[in-house]
């Protein structure tokens, strides 16, 4: 039943005020874990390393080989696996779900001999939680996606008193959990530095803004077509991750009143949101949280945002709302945006989603999670088939590391730099 980590031995296990704890963070692999980030995913891990870090926990960080070279990185794969196969066009293919499984394999049966007290899974693959729920490891798995069927599955099956499991919003734990979530489900918001995004008072003089990955899912052609509605100029900040939707719907309108700017670092998008009178949030997903438009409202700059998934749990007095795929409806929200006082954006930002209060509720769950697996009820045994988990039984030695798959980079890619996920 001890099996995997030594919980028993962590200081005051289960008390949140407890000592520093070895902490594995498993991150997601399609990007590196590096500024300029790619998208939200890639900037929750970094900044949640250095949080945890800062608290005087040992963090070991498994990653993508390329990511940030001063984090605490054991390399998954040599390098971030949208090099060679980029997520458009291998999505849902063998050879990317081989690669993927191949390396998270491998990264599974080194986390047992890390002497690490728990493990925060960012991946979105299949075989932590499983290896947590079989294993009685002590983890915590952040869903930062809407559910899709492959890991709703391996959620499901997995939570005990030693496996939890955070969603960044309550309609997402609503997804997640329809039939009701068990009590290892939780809401942690996502969270920022407020001093990374200083906020600019009524110093503002600028247009609107929009920051994200440019592709069809985040609407970024909404935010055109209603900033031309609204006769508000727009700049434009993010990576061009889907380039026939880019050159289709939005670079047919750049001029004057609407530019691309780039993929831009932290500094340069956080002083570029201080500008803007508002912010435009356009997704057409079931948006689980929404941390570009946090952003802009620590900047003091409110937002107009299309109303989907969470987008009004999260953002709420701060933003106006506009129908789903609706233009006018949001170069109307845009109108009425401006109106929002700064000092209210940023108050919503400061006192709901600083890093301090998701570090506080992550270290809660690091300490439950420990208990659980330390003095946890007994549970059956779970049986995984091989392509559920990946790895060997617990009772058999642990197998040599798998390889991972080396890819050469392609000479087309490119690095980009700072937006969302």
């Amino acid at each position: 039943m001890e099996r995997g980590f030594s919980a028993a031995s962590t200081p005051q296990a289960g008390d949140p005020a407890g000592g520093p704890l070895r902490i594995a963070v498993l991150a997601h692999i399609r990007h590196p874990i590096a500024p300029p980030f790619q998208g939200g995913m890639e900037a929750h891990s970094w900044h949640l390393v250095r949080a945890l870090e800062a608290r005087g926990h040992a963090v070991t960080l498994f990653a993508s080989g390329d990511s940030d070279p001063s984090l605490p990185l054991r390399g998954v794969v040599p390098v971030h696996y949208d090099r060679a196969f980029p997520w458009h066009a291998f999505h849902g293919t063998d050879i990317l779900n081989l690669h993927v499984d191949t390396a998270f394999a491998a990264a599974m049966d080194a986390l047992p001999r890390g002497g690490f007290d728990v493990v925060h899974n960012n991946t979105l693959h299949r075989y932590p939680p499983r290896l947590a729920r079989r294993d009685r490891i002590a983890m915590v798995t952040s869903l930062h996606v809407p559910p899709f069927t492959i890991l709703h599955r391996a959620v499901q099956e997995s939570a005990a008193p030693w496996s939890h499991f955070t969603v960044t919003s309550e309609r997402q734990r609503g997804a997640w959990w329809p039939e009701g979530a068990p009590n290892e489900a939780h809401v942690v918001h996502n969270g920022i530095d407020p001093e990374l995004w200083p906020y600019r008072g009524n110093a503002a003089r600028g247009g609107a803004i929009w920051s994200g990955r440019i592709t069809p899912n985040k609407g970024t052609h909404l935010a055109v077509q209603a900033a031309m509605i609204a006769k508000v100029p727009l700049d434009i900040y993010g990576t061009i991750e889907h380039r026939d939707y880019y050159d289709a719907e939005v670079a047919p309108h750049l001029g004057e009143d609407i530019r691309y700017m780039g993929h831009a670092e932290a500094r340069t998008l956080a002083d570029a949101l201080g500008r803007a009178a508002v912010m435009l949030f356009t997704p057409r997903w079931d948006e689980p949280f929404g941390l570009a438009a946090i952003e802009a409202l620590a900047c003091g700059t409110p937002v107009a945002a299309v109303e989907m998934g969470a987008v009004r749990e999260v953002i709420g007095p701060a933003g106006c709302y506009a129908a789903p795929d609706d233009p006018h409806s949001l170069a109307a929200a845009l109108r009425e945006a401006i109106r929002i006082p700064r000092a209210q954006a940023r108050a919503r930002a400061v006192s709901c989603f600083s890093i301090d209060r998701m570090i506080d509720g992550y270290e809660r769950l690091y300490r439950a999670a420990i208990a659980g697996a330390a003095h946890g009820p007994a549970m059956p045994d779970p049986q995984f088939a091989p392509r559920q988990l990946g790895v060997g039984s617990p009772a058999e030695p642990a197998p040599p590391e798998a390889p991972a798959i080396s890819v050469a980079p392609s000479e087309a890619h490119r690095r980009g730099v700072s937006s969302r996920h």
